[in-house]
């Protein structure tokens, strides 16, 4: 297994129901709306975008993200990555408690020429900026769940 390869999973619940959640997290373009280690979003078309994403780390991972399956029925968004970072990304949305259980893999090779040269130093620090960068998604998912819901007008 290469040096520079990394597999990461993260799993949230959230209090809010799969279709909201779905509709949040396919919507790449808005990312930087409620995540904010996501700098910018650029829509390349309508299965395509670039995101740069910084955390704690002094640099920038431009990727580029296709999305490869939108099954909302399924509760599954899985994107293949190019750029700084090559692989994919997936998020598992199953309905819970009366919310949503998250689940989120991503498998990548990391192909920035400064990370690749100092990997030996730079593992640790990918690992735990990636972590700090997860507990911003939720944070910022949760409150944007929040601002939706009560946005709309109530059903019951």
């Amino acid at each position: 297994m290469s040096l520079n390869r990394y597999r990461f999973r993260s799993v949230w619940h959230v209090c809010a129901p799969p279709a909201a959640v779905y509709e949040v997290l396919s919507d790449i373009a808005n990312y930087p709306l409620w995540w904010h280690e996501i700098r910018s979003a650029t829509k390349i078309d309508d299965e395509t975008g670039e995101l740069r994403c910084r955390s704690f780390l002094p640099f920038d991972l431009v990727v580029r993200v296709r999305h490869s399956i939108r099954n909302q029925q399924a509760g599954l968004l899985r994107a293949t990555l190019s750029g700084d970072l090559e692989g994919f990304a997936s998020w598992e949305i199953i309905g819970r408690d009366g919310g949503t259980d998250l689940v989120f893999d991503q498998e990548v090779v990391v192909n920035k020429a400064l990370l690749r040269r100092l990997v030996l130093i730079a593992k640790p620090f990918l690992r735990g900026n990636h972590d700090l960068m997860m507990r911003g998604g939720l944070k910022g998912l949760k409150q944007q769940l929040e601002i939706r819901a009560a946005s709309r007008p109530d059903t019951a």
